[in-house]
């Protein structure tokens, strides 16, 4: 397996600002037994496992920092599958909708916002007093 460039740069990316802000993870990167295609091999064949298809970016970038941090990991064998990425740059059918508050006034957009209630006037009905030339 060899992941996408967007895959790859994405990993490359985050294990180098994590060494610029970790100065204890620094040294576990620059690892001779370690490099970037075998972290991929590592978080490919970590998904696979589980069985999932989708993962947030903190738990695959969790899996990449695990493979520099343990020194067990060793030979991954290769496997063949298929790598996606995605950036959503808005809201998605899978992301938490807005909480909807207890009051509904709050829920509107303030150009809807009714400035006070007004209740509701209740009419009697009329009791027809006066005869009609049906009534006769």
């Amino acid at each position: 397996m060899k992941g996408s460039e967007k895959f790859k740069t994405r990993i490359e990316d985050f294990l180098k600002e994590k060494s610029q802000s970790d100065c204890a993870f620094a040294p576990m990167l620059e690892k001779a037994s370690k490099d970037v295609d075998s972290c991929l091999k590592y978080i490919i064949s970590e998904v696979k496992k589980t069985g999932e298809c989708a993962f947030d970016d903190s738990e695959i970038f969790d899996m990449a920092v695990a493979y520099y941090t343990d020194d067990t990991i060793g030979n991954i064998p290769e496997i063949r599958c298929r790598v996606t990425t995605n950036q959503p740059k808005e809201a998605d059918l899978f992301s938490a909708p807005a909480p909807i508050a207890e009051n509904p006034v709050q829920n509107y957009p303030a150009a809807f916002v009714p400035a006070k209630e007004i209740p509701l006037q209740q009419t009697k009905k009329q009791v027809q007093t006066d005869l009609t030339l049906f009534d006769l």
